[in-house]
């Protein structure tokens, strides 16, 4: 079917229901970033296949809106089509609730899919509906009813993350969980966000591409746990070891029983990582206690093996960026190279090493002006080829068994511009200072975020994506509730927690520019003025200097960059030899 044709049946479908316009998520049952085939409503209705959007289809109109990682990709991919474009935190663009209540009549019904809409959306739209007595209404899976062969959601075998990795065992992690269950007065936890639940049993699946997340829901009371998973999906050792650590297995889909079965219990839930339909069948006498899942911030600390773990990994990943970026430099220009070839061929590089599982996220190389979209898949239908000039970005990560990575690195082709040695030596001052910051205890993303963004404010530039994300520890690799990033997150940093420092510049039809490494919250040093915290990069890979003007930056910045290249020699240099041990030497030289 076309768009045409598939907006034609929502339409329908909308009529038979009364409905005045119809929202889609980009989420799961489980709220997601990204999501199993079965969940892809968004992609299916509209061509877009971005992992973060939202579609209104009205009877008159259809919409979507995404934010700035987004508008280039979105703009080519819905051309053509009936879909408008919305870009979202732009001046003068509102966002969907508020564009519902400007569009929609009031005293009519607007229908959403209970199970893919978060509990914090799904009540912020009650109430600005109310409004113009607005109702909505949940449980109408339109896309269920015309989505012709609609993937099943998938029966992937689950496999156990050995606690040599974890660090913890399930028990210890359970035994945690109530603690702070206790906290707050909890008798009962429900849990719908994979990566916690994969956290806290120490299992692992591969339901979702690039995130090693099995696709289930858990409960967690005083004394027992359970998992809603389809059980031939369980292997019998991981069966066994979960219940030598007192978890039962349920089928997937006896969460809803269980939760209409709940009597006067104090039920602890997150309503950012639940979704509305299981949150509206909870019985009247239960009380519910709407918090953070204890899961969440305590996988955000990694333990002492995980950080071990980690720090293996990105050895391991920079000595598979090396063999990469070695290759491509001896390589352009002699035989044709591509976008999808050359994540095909990082991807091989690490493949080497018998810890990699696969991607953590789908690998992004970005030849020239499609560096500006920040993120640009390529494929067979936009694969540029790449030639003697010109930037070359790419972001990718790998999936190990010990760990998660996110690296973004990039090199210019020939000779650079003065305009593109300034907007990349701006990018990397920002990199340096965000990594060199001291600062104290209690201390949140936000305060840190102008750091690695005031050189290229001073030049009347900005991004709008985040600074820095949380890193799961082989988990999910945008992992929260940390974060670095200009809007407020009340979540404090503490020691242990992984995150990105990736400023950047994007210039459409030109080029963008993106430096990305991992780092770690440290401690530092205690003063009369309390306890310091600092960042330690983990993320070992040379920054590629070609395109770095030195007369831009201080001698503390060089001096950072120095000390940072030869740990980067120090620790690789033992896993590399011959023209790979040179390259190396070269690229990391004192500048």
């Amino acid at each position: 079917m076309t768009i045409k044709d598939k907006l034609d049946l929502f339409r329908s479908e909308m009529k038979l229901h009364n409905l005045a316009a119809y929202i889609i998520p980009s989420s799961d049952a489980h709220i997601s970033e990204y999501t199993a085939d079965c969940w892809k409503a968004i992609e299916w209705i509209s061509g877009f296949t971005g992992e973060a959007a939202t579609v209104v289809i009205t009877e008159t109109s259809a919409n979507l809106w995404v934010d700035s990682r987004f508008f280039i990709q979105a703009e080519k991919q819905i051309a053509g089509t009936e879909f408008i474009l919305h870009k979202s935190k732009m001046p003068g663009v509102k966002d969907y609730p508020d564009w519902i209540l400007d569009n929609i009549s009031a005293s009519t019904m607007v229908g959403i899919d209970g199970y893919v809409f978060q509990v914090n959306s799904a009540k912020n739209l009650e109430n600005l509906f109310m409004k113009k007595n607005i109702e909505l209404v949940f449980e109408n899976d339109i896309p269920a009813k015309i989505w012709k062969n609609r993937p099943e959601i998938p029966m992937n075998r689950i496999f156990l993350h050995n606690e040599k990795y974890s660090g913890a065992g399930t028990q210890e992690k359970l035994n945690q969980v109530r603690t702070k269950m206790q906290s707050f007065g909890a008798d009962v936890h429900i849990i719908a966000s994979l990566d916690d639940i994969a956290w806290v049993f120490n299992i692992r699946g591969n339901d979702i591409e690039c995130n090693p997340t099995p696709i289930s829901y858990a409960v967690i009371e005083a004394d027992s746990a359970l998992l809603f998973i389809n059980e031939s999906k369980v292997p019998l050792g991981t069966k066994e070891y979960l219940e030598k650590s007192g978890v039962q297995i349920r089928d997937y889909y006896e969460i809803e029983n269980y939760i209409k079965n709940l009597k006067s219990v104090n039920l602890l839930l997150d309503p950012a990582r639940m979704n509305y339909k299981l949150y509206k069948i909870v019985p009247n006498d239960v009380n519910i206690i709407e918090q953070m899942n204890p899961t969440t911030k305590l996988k955000s600390v990694k333990n002492s093996v995980e950080i071990e773990g980690m720090k293996n990994a990105l050895r391991r990943d920079g000595v598979a960026m090396v063999k990469f970026f070695h290759w491509l430099e001896k390589s352009i220009g002699k035989f044709p190279i591509t976008e999808v070839s050359s994540a095909e061929k990082m991807q091989e590089f690490r493949a080497e090493s018998d810890m990699y599982l696969g991607e953590s996220f789908e690998t992004i190389t970005a030849y020239g002006a499609n560096g500006a979209i920040v993120h640009y898949t390529a494929n067979a239908e936009n694969n540029s080829e790449l030639k003697p000039e010109g930037f070359f970005l790419t972001d990718s990560g790998g999936q190990y068994y010990d760990g998660t990575t996110d690296i973004t690195r990039m090199i210019h082709l020939s000779e650079p511009t003065e305009e593109e040695m300034l907007d990349y030596t701006n990018i990397l001052r920002g990199v340096i200072e965000l990594s060199m910051a001291k600062f104290p205890k209690n201390t949140r993303g936000a305060q840190l975020d102008v750091l690695a963004r005031q050189y290229i404010w001073k030049n009347a530039q900005n991004y709008m994506h985040g600074t820095g994300h949380g890193v799961g520890c082989f988990l999910n690799v945008h992992e929260g509730p940390q974060s670095i990033r200009m809007e407020e997150n009340p979540i404090i940093l503490q020691p242990g927690m992984m995150i990105t420092n990736e400023p950047g510049i994007y210039k459409e039809n030109q080029y963008g520019i993106r430096i990305e490494n991992i780092i770690m919250v440290a401690e530092d040093k205690q003063s009369d003025f309390g306890e310091f915290y600092k960042f330690e990069t983990l993320t070992l890979c040379p920054i590629d200097l070609k395109a770095v003007n030195l007369n831009l930056m201080s001698g503390e910045q060089i001096n950072w960059l120095n000390d940072y290249h030869q740990r980067v020699r120090k620790e690789l240099e033992p896993l590399l030899s011959g023209e790979l041990k040179d390259y190396l030497f070269e690229k990391t030289k004192v500048i």
